[in-house]
């Protein structure tokens, strides 16, 4: 198979943006006087889109949809203001982008992240490289593991899903990857492990930015 796009995770694949997401998630528990957590804990909340978000991070008995509602506002105001504190791409990910652009990849962003950050981010901190599509999580569209925003992204760019290599670090990932009809590639420079990668179906883990290139020409098939 030979592939022609990389399809990207954001947070946890290309940038580590875990201590931005934890500071501004837990300003805005302590604005609302609610606990906050650990740094470390988020490698678990994350990934799943902002509503989720903020339902893992209130206490049960806490967990109504006003109060979800109210945190997932302070998290935006709070994110808005420290977003860029400390993210930035992993090591050896510039290096990657650099290769695969030069050897003519087509590379795309899909993100559970609100569209408004995803871009943002993107824009900022990975200006050199050109993502196209880039979405993160819109409304009125199934956010991930529904592969519907994969789809799309493969239809935008004229390619069947098996010619669509697809990283990211979660099960969600890994799913999304899946049910798409992608290759799905684990990455171990993320937030989550390859226990989860493996039992999520990973058909291959990276533990550097660098093993990416050899994968591209091995004959690897959907999964």
């Amino acid at each position: 198979m030979h592939y022609k796009a990389i399809l990207f995770d954001l947070d946890g694949t290309l940038l580590d943006t875990l201590e931005d997401l934890a500071t501004a998630a837990n300003r805005a528990l302590d604005a609302l006087g609610l606990p906050a957590h650990p740094v470390a804990a988020y490698r678990l909340f994350v990934g799943d889109g902002l509503r989720t978000l903020a339902e893992r991070l209130l206490p049960d008995k806490r967990r109504s949809a006003p109060l979800v509602d109210a945190l997932m506002a302070a998290f935006e105001r709070e994110y808005s203001r420290s977003w860029n504190e400390r993210t930035a791409p992993y090591a050896g990910v510039p290096e990657m982008l650099d290769r695969l652009s030069s050897d003519g990849y087509r590379l795309a962003v899909l993100s559970n992240k609100p569209d408004a950050f995803t871009r943002l981010c993107v824009e900022q901190l990975l200006p050199r490289w050109t993502f196209a599509p880039l979405y993160g999580q819109r409304p009125g569209v199934p956010k991930k593991p529904d592969p519907a925003a994969a789809l799309a992204i493969a239809a935008e760019l004229g390619l069947e899903p098996a010619e669509v290599l697809y990283l990211g670090d979660t099960a969600t990932d890994m799913h999304t990857a899946r049910a798409a009809g992608m290759v799905a590639v684990g990455v171990l420079w993320g937030f989550r492990t390859a226990d989860e990668l493996r039992a999520a179906g990973a058909r291959h883990l990276l533990g550097h930015p660098d093993e990416l290139q050899p994968l591209l020409h091995s004959p690897l098939t959907p999964g």
